[in-house]
């Protein structure tokens, strides 16, 4: 059949443009489309190439496996061939698959389970225990010899461990930054004038294929040659600088082993099996491998890290199926680009590129004029973002964007969108700088930093600023704060536009008649009905403003909009003082000596109550009733007393507050970040970065399920 002259000229377009985007991705390291846009134009010519077979060809980008050699290294020939893995979109492809190994072999057998690390795929061959080379997949034939810049690598042994290593041993694995070594290496990269790393994997490759043997025979040379002068020794000084950054980074790296290639005096049955002796070998495996019966608990296992992928210590972009029989392996065998035993389940690209339209400025609370990015609206991490913070305007110079530029907008789960930096190599020259304004957007006040050096600039106008006024009332009602259901934004605005309230501290005098002026709290009238009634949410809000008063003291202070008093500050000023008047009433230096509290809170602390208007807001509550001290219960028996014990993730049976009044109430200090004078951390679903940071510094770990045996028994009656 002929293959109609559109469909061959979107083609061809298809594989110049992918061809084009593999070689900035896989040479350059410096891609100039996201992995969203390239796994669109890819999906697009699998179903052209399905429509019409015809055009399928070997130099289609859907027959061969990503990347190429590149001239800088030596050519290192795989023992076995390195496979890509095809990719899933939705549970229906991943169903899609599952039926057609059914098919193949008459079922679904156990499935191995494990992360799809957003880094570099590398080979590593090791002989009598030895390592003899570290290449990159490259075609996946020919990789590029990098062994010397992996000898940087802490987690890549040189010999392996035990007795009696196999013969030969060919493995595959994945070299990636750890996401704090991810964000310092881009902020390094924006320091210096060029494009951030748009993800992990080329940051790990760009710091791979790095030539460190280069800049060390070039330093070599130029010392031998050098006769002293100023010129020379800078140049020395400045080649070492590099070569000193080059090699910090490849000892950041990390290495985790997914795959056997060729392999004598050693054998495995299944997947896992091979895990576990790659283990005892001393390579680096993952410890979240699961090994499940069927679809449902794959299902399952890409649900749970769909859900905590940021609990993570590194990027990961998808999860990883496999068959884990070997002998089933070897039974389904390959295409030319992918094995048919596996596929990887992609979650929703959280790096995008989108077009920078303007940037503008954000009053806040504090007076704070913070700059966010206005950008073409997005998808990415599973919603639609047309905004992003900038945080302030030096951020702005030392991100190096321009309104205009081509940017990779970055959203990670629940994580404020945050533009990493520009594409520079997409500027046309019609992009413009960004100035910060210098009088307020909402009142046309003069702005300036509060005191010399401060990095933020800020609106004066803390009393009347309309833009303060309505953050300062919304934040009353936050979750953090008093947690007053019903008064969201737009309550706050039209509180403020009917004039129901001078600012926040007229919030918990309001009537039903108050609102009944205001037509956002108000229905049209019903049958029998003469006069607009309040609305179903405004007489929630009210109950809820009610409740509000008595909640504890330290939410009190989060929703006054105290500098830098947030939850964790507030509940120690709470237990230290008891009442707002204590700590009103107290030196800067006995707030200083609270827990958390420190030099600048309690600066910002005498600050805030030395304004009259402040105090004002303070003598509203106390007259409409609300709690403004803590009922001190008679103090009980104090078994924690002298330990420092940390709780991350979710604790069953308790709210995040509960589990910490709880320990609180027994004499523990609950900290809220891990150090080494941490005696305890609890760990529970979801937790994060305090987990691994307790485990790096030997911290006893107690499974959130064994809280209650914390509370009732102990700490060590608690260890697993």
């Amino acid at each position: 059949m002929t293959v109609p002259a559109k469909a061959r000229a979107r083609w061809s377009e298809l594989v110049d443009a992918i061809n084009h985007a593999r070689g900035r991705y896989y040479d350059k390291d410096a891609p100039t489309i996201s992995d969203e846009e390239y796994d669109a134009l890819y999906r697009e010519l699998v179903d052209l190439e399905a429509k019409h077979p015809e055009l399928v060809s070997g130099e289609s980008p859907t027959q061969s496996v990503g990347g190429a050699r590149s001239e800088m290294f030596e050519p290192v020939e795989h023992l076995e061939r390195m496979y890509s893995l095809d990719n899933a979109f939705s549970v229906q492809e991943v169903q899609a698959w599952a039926d057609r190994i059914e098919k193949a072999i008459g079922r679904v057998p156990p499935l191995l389970c494990e992360l799809k690390v957003d880094g570099l795929a590398v080979d590593l061959v090791y002989e009598r225990g030895r390592l003899r080379s570290v290449a990159t997949r490259g075609d996946g034939r020919v990789g590029e010899d990098v062994t010397y810049n992996a000898t940087f690598i802490p987690a890549i042994p040189v010999n392996l461990s035990g007795t009696k290593p196999p013969a030969l041993l060919e493995v595959r694995g994945e070299i990636y930054f750890p996401v704090a070594d991810f964000e310092r290496v881009n902020a390094e990269q924006l320091a210096g004038g060029g494009s951030p790393f748009s993800n992990p994997r080329n940051a790990s490759a760009g710091t791979l294929r790095q030539r460190v043997d280069k800049r060390q025979t070039e330093i070599a040379e130029v010392e031998a040659k050098s006769r002293g002068s100023e010129r020379e020794q800078a140049r020395i000084e400045r080649l070492k600088g590099e070569l000193d950054l080059a090699t910090s980074r490849l000892v950041a790296l990390r290495l985790v082993v997914h795959g056997i290639g060729a392999h004598e005096g050693v054998s495995f049955d299944s997947q896992s099996d091979a895990y576990a002796v790659l283990a005892e070998l001393g390579l680096p495996t993952s410890d979240r491998v699961r090994v499940v019966d069927d679809l449902g608990g794959a299902q399952q296992y890409i649900d749970h890290y769909g859900e905590h992928r940021h609990a993570v210590e590194h990027e990961i972009d998808g999860v990883v199926l496999k068959v884990d029989d070997l002998a089933l392996q070897a039974q389904l065998g390959a295409t030319s680009r992918a094995p048919r035993w596996a596929i990887a389940y992609k979650y929703p690209p959280e790096v995008v590129r989108t077009r920078l339209v303007d940037i503008m400025v954000n009053v806040g609370r504090t007076g704070r004029v913070t700059p966010f990015a206005v950008m073409e609206p997005a998808q990415v991490a599973g919603s639609t973002v047309s905004m992003a913070t900038l945080h302030n305007a030096d951020e702005v110079v030392r991100k190096g964007v321009l309104i205009g530029d081509m940017v990779f907008l970055r959203k990670a789960g629940d994580v404020i969108p945050e533009v990493l930096g520009p594409v520079i190599e997409e500027r046309t020259g019609d992009e413009r700088a960004f100035v910060m304004p210098t009088l307020c957007p909402e009142c046309s006040t003069l702005l300036g930093p509060e005191k010399e050096g401060d990095v933020d600039i800020r609106c004066p106008n803390t009393r009347s600023c309309p833009a303060q006024l309505r953050e300062r009332v919304f934040h009353v009602a936050s979750r953090g704060a008093l947690d007053i259901e019903g008064l969201g934004y737009k309550a706050a605005i039209a509180l403020l536009e009917c004039r129901l309230v001078q600012d926040e501290g007229d919030i918990f005098a309001l009537t039903p008649d108050d609102l009944l002026r205001c037509p956002f709290f108000t229905r049209e009238p019903g049958k029998g009905e003469h006069s607009p009634q309040l609305s179903e949410n405004a007489k929630r809000m009210l109950e809820q403003i009610d409740i509000a008063k008595d909640r504890p003291l330290w939410r009190a202070l989060v929703a006054l909009s105290i500098r830098h008093v947030g939850p964790t500050a507030a509940q120690e000023l709470a237990r230290a003082f008891g009442s707002i008047d204590a700590i009103a009433d107290a030196t800067p230096e006995q707030l200083a000596e609270v827990e958390g509290v420190g030099a600048v809170i309690a600066e910002a602390l005498k600050e805030w109550f030395a304004e009259d208007w402040h105090r004002d807001v303070v003598e509203k509550w106390r007259a409409a009733g609300v709690s403004l001290a803590e009922e001190r219960a008679e103090v009980g028996p104090q078994p924690l007393a002298g330990l420092t014990i940390v709780v991350t993730g979710s604790v069953p049976g308790y709210s995040r507050d509960e589990a910490t009044q709880a320990l609180a109430a027994r004499g523990a200090k609950v900290a809220g970040s891990v150090s080494k004078k941490t005696d305890y951390v609890v760990v529970g679903e979801g937790a994060g970065s305090k987990a691994d940071k307790a485990a790096d510094l030997g911290v006893p770990i107690i499974p959130s399920d064994r809280f209650q045996i914390v509370l009732n028994d102990g700490p060590e009656a608690a260890l697993p």
